[in-house]
């Protein structure tokens, strides 16, 4: 719902008038501003965005990291599987 609020702000003293200029005084310019709670949702979201895309690299840097033994290749994968499920699990269920 990021609705933008379109008020003027003075370059000059920085005060905020909606929804239009003042008498003339000052000198305006447009700006957008955003609702608080807004705001503080995108920051939520981009925050736990960063935490899921940090436990996934996490993943692919060991994915990328690891060198199974000749003998050790299926071992390997099912433990690179298992922790890919359960990364998944970690960053879809919990929050």
């Amino acid at each position: 719902m990021n609705d933008y609020v379109e008020a003027w702000q003075c370059i000059g003293c920085g005060k905020i008038e909606a929804p239009q200029t003042c008498i003339g005084v000052c000198q305006d310019r447009k700006v957008e501003f955003v609702y608080a709670h807004e705001h503080e949702l995108t920051i939520a979201q981009l925050a736990h965005a960063r935490r899921q895309a940090n436990a996934l690299e996490a993943v692919v840097r060991r994915l990328a990291s690891t060198n199974p033994r000749q003998d050790g290749w299926e071992r390997s994968w099912r433990a690179m599987q298992a922790l890919a499920r359960s990364t998944l699990a970690t960053i879809h269920g919990g929050s």
